[in-house]
C-alpha cells in the first residue's frame, strides 16, 4: 500500500494525477498545510524539509521495511520506476523525461509559486510591483518555453505521454491568477486542452483530502507567523557526529 501526504496544491495534484493514470490504490493521509500538519515531528520522520507531498511505500520492490520518498518529482521518478509506466525504457527518452522533470522542479514551479504569492500580497508589505512584474514575466517565458517545445511534437517530451506531462500540467490550470492568456501560446493551449481532458488527469485534480475542522484565529495566527518567517529549525545539542 501507498500512503500519499497531501493537501491539494499543484505539488500535490502532480503526484494524485500519476497515481490515478497508473491506476494504483493509494491512502490519502491529509497534511493540512494551511494547519501546520507539515511542521509535526511525524511529518518530519518522512520529509526532512517539512513539505508535502510525501510518499510511504510499504510494500517496496527491495521486500524491506516501509520506503519514503519526499520532493514531487522524485516520488514521481519512484513511480514511474516501479510501475513501468510513463517513462521510456531507453537512456535518450528516459533523461529527456528525467530533465524536463527538473525543468518544472527547478523552473516552473518555483517561479510561478512566487508569481502567485506577490500577486495575491497585493500592497499589505509594502510595494511589490517590481516582484510582480519580474516573477508574471519569467512565467510568462515558462509558457513560451512550453508553446515552443509543444510546437511541432504532441506532448512535452515527443509523441509519447509522460510524468514530464504529468509534472508540468497542474500548474497551468491557474493561468488566470498568474497573470497570463494562454491565446497567446496556441501549441500550448492545445496541448493544455488535451490533458484536460484526460479522465486520469480529471480525477487526479479533483482529489481532495477528507474535511477538516474549524481553526480558531489565534491558531491562524500561530501558522501564518510559521508560514511566512521560517528560519533554520535547530539541530539537536547533543549526539551528533562531530568529525
Amino acid at each position: 500500500m501507498l500512503d500519499l501526504h497531501y493537501w491539494p496544491t499543484p505539488n500535490g495534484k502532480k503526484v494524485t494525477i500519476q497515481l490515478e493514470e497508473c491506476g494504483l490504490d493509494y491512502n490519502l493521509v491529509a497534511c493540512n498545510i494551511g494547519r501546520g500538519d507539515q511542521f509535526t515531528d511525524e511529518f518530519l520522520n518522512i520529509c526532512p524539509n517539512n513539505r508535502m507531498p510525501a510518499l510511504v511505500d510499504h510494500e517496496p520492490a527491495d521486500g524491506g521495511g516501509p520506503l519514503s520518498v519526499f520532493e514531487s518529482g522524485a516520488i514521481m521518478l519512484y513511480l514511474a520506476e516501479k510501475t513501468g509506466q510513463f517513462m521510456p525504457n531507453d537512456v535518450r527518452g528516459h533523461y529527456n523525461v528525467v530533465q524536463w522533470v527538473i525543468w518544472q522542479m527547478a523552473n516552473q514551479g518555483p517561479k510561478t509559486g512566487e508569481c502567485g504569492h506577490f500577486r495575491r500580497l497585493g500592497d499589505t508589505q509594502g510595494d511589490q510591483s517590481y516582484a510582480v512584474n519580474r516573477f508574471t514575466n519569467e512565467v510568462n517565458r515558462m509558457y513560451g518555453v512550453l508553446n515552443n517545445q509543444l510546437y511541432n511534437q504532441r506532448y512535452v517530451c515527443g509523441d509519447e505521454y509522460t510524468i514530464a506531462d504529468m509534472i508540468i500540467y497542474p500548474w497551468t490550470a491557474g493561468w488566470q491568477g498568474q497573470g497570463q492568456d494562454i491565446d497567446e501560446f496556441r501549441y500550448f493551449k492545445r496541448w493544455f486542452e488535451e490533458l484536460g481532458a484526460r479522465p486520469g488527469v480529471q480525477r487526479g485534480m479533483a482529489v481532495m483530502p477528507p474535511a477538516q475542522p474549524e481553526m480558531t484565529d489565534a491558531e491562524k495566527a500561530k501558522v501564518r507567523d510559521i508560514l511566512y518567517n521560517q528560519r533554520a529549525r535547530p539541530a539537536p545539542a547533543t549526539g551528533g557526529i562531530e568529525q
